[in-house]
């Protein structure tokens, strides 16, 4: 099982870094979000899940499950998708600005017709 968390966080962070390079805004979005999912994952599975043991310190109970990683995912998610939606409105007004979605400065010589300035 441990070998397919780490698989699965590797392949995300891969995804994820991969759309972060291209050029166009909503793969970068997409990329974040991967990474994001990664991350949490990451940060779940650091936290060592305890089966059949309480959240809460008890008398009488030996173990309990570490609420940490828990709180920390939640507010992972919580604030990924602020982040999420701020970035899709800066690349929403980006394009309506430009009229083009990439994300680096200069436009491509396809989309205005002429060559860069040397």
């Amino acid at each position: 099982m441990e070998i397919l968390v780490a698989s699965a966080i590797g392949f995300l962070t891969a995804a994820g870094i991969y759309l972060i390079l291209r050029m166009h805004s909503f793969p970068v979005i997409i990329g974040l979000t991967f990474l994001s999912y990664a991350i949490n994952l990451f940060l779940f599975a650091m936290g060592r899940l305890a089966i059949d043991r309480p959240p809460i310190i008890a008398s009488g109970v030996e173990g309990y499950a570490d609420p940490l990683p828990q709180a920390l995912v939640l507010t992972a998610i919580v604030i990924s998708f602020g982040m999420t939606a701020l970035i899709v409105v800066l690349a929403l007004r980006g394009f309506l600005e430009t009229g083009s979605d990439r994300v680096d400065e200069r436009p491509s010589p396809s989309d205005s017709g002429e060559r860069y300035p040397s």
